[in-house]
């Protein structure tokens, strides 16, 4: 990444890496639901509500446990969440009932609530404020990471070893990595209690309701395509090249994060309202040309790029706006970004069962609208060019 010298890499790629296993343990259940329902004799559906329950722990836990924990130190938690996806992936790989299965699924989303919620302010800690968004940028590298590349090597692997020694494996990388920030990672102090605000307080500081609104915009209309991409695609004939336009996504999406760790510390707003106006123009040609499947690879690509830097520029918009209160923030991000999943999943549902999937990208451009101007309109959440 272009301008990293500086940079504490060690220590931000081991957050990357923490990063890389949550997404990889909430998201290959969907890949290896065959094997799966098979090996615990249920339908593929409630093999399915493996992902789902999951999203509900981090959905339920972020803010709880950040509000519990704001005086701990923070190696230690830090250390504690991996370890407990060293646990619960171990009881995943060795369950053979179902209700098992599901209650180490919850605890695991659980564990990620707390770790997203740890990593931007642990990053943005190790540097200096100038150096924040791209130190972000590197510690949200494991998800598109773990989207474009982890997901298809452990479906493939769990097709080749079974589904349990993929789990298995990600409980070997859980404690590799506990090592690794044990060596790499310094460790701070908590928020005395007597100097934190209130998690309302928080919620009421000048920037961050903007940054949590059009984040929860953002993921919602991500989450509606995405979700249900494979009807869409029907219409192009596309359909039964789902692997391949996600393939195309997932690229384009890890493509950007250089550019926007590089940029984000002194063009944020910029980066923000061109990302969404690019994922406006992507909703806006697939609204159109919807049938014709070169303009849906055109959109495809151009949705990746305006998606791939959404977490590095939420997450840094709300660490800025939040200040030492970084990590309450950022368990707010965590919430809304979990809701908003749930909910691009339901809206999309409901949609597709109503009116169809060609109806999608028009409902992106009604979400995004609004949002791009709430965008324009929060300086404080998106100030302008900072030196």
């Amino acid at each position: 990444m272009p301008a990293a010298a500086g940079l504490p890499l060690s220590a931000l790629l081991a957050l990357a890496t923490a990063g890389f296993i949550t997404i990889l343990t909430e998201a290959l259940p969907a890949g290896l639901l065959l094997q799966i329902s098979a090996d615990l004799g249920v339908t593929q559906s409630l093999a399915g509500q493996m992902v789902t329950v999951y999203a509900i722990g981090s959905l339920a836990a972020a803010i709880p446990l950040v509000a519990l924990t704001r005086t701990w130190r923070r190696r230690p938690l830090l250390i504690a969440a991996i370890s407990g996806f060293a646990v619960v992936n171990t009881a995943t790989a060795l369950s053979n009932d179902y209700t098992v299965t599901m209650a180490a699924r919850l605890l695991a989303g659980i564990f990620a609530g707390l770790l997203w919620a740890l990593a931007a302010g642990y990053a943005s800690r190790m540097v200096p404020p100038q150096q924040q968004g791209r130190a972000i940028a590197i510690a949200m590298l494991g998800a598109p990471v773990a989207l474009s590349i982890g997901i298809p090597a452990g479906t493939l692997l769990g097709a080749m070893a079974g589904w349990r020694l993929t789990f298995g494996a990600l409980s070997i990388m859980a404690v590799l990595l506990i090592g690794w920030v044990l060596w790499a990672l310094p460790d701070f102090p908590g928020q005395r209690s007597e100097r934190r605000l209130a998690l309302s307080s928080v919620f009421r500081l000048p920037g961050i309701r903007p940054v949590l609104f059009v984040m929860f915009a953002v993921v919602l209309a991500h989450n509606i395509l995405y979700t249900y991409i494979v009807p869409f695609l029907e219409p192009s004939g596309l359909g039964g090249r789902a692997d391949r336009i996600l393939l195309v996504f997932g690229t384009a999406s890890l493509a950007v994060i250089p550019i926007i760790g590089a940029l984000v510390d002194r063009h944020l707003r910029s980066l923000v309202l061109a990302s969404m106006m690019l994922f406006a123009a992507a909703s806006l040609l697939l609204a159109v040309w919807s049938d014709q499947p070169a303009a849906v690879y055109l959109g495809v690509v151009a949705w990746g790029l305006a998606f791939g830097g959404a977490p590095t520029l939420f997450q840094t918009a709300s660490a800025k706006a939040a200040g030492a209160e970084a990590d309450a923030a950022q368990s707010m991000i965590v919430t809304a970004w979990n809701a908003a999943m749930a909910g691009g999943g339901l809206a999309g549902g409901l949609l597709l069962d109503s009116m169809g999937a060609t109806i999608f990208p028009a409902a992106l451009l009604a979400i995004l609208l609004p949002a791009l101007v709430v965008a324009w309109a929060g300086r404080h959440g998106f100030p302008p060019r900072s030196r």
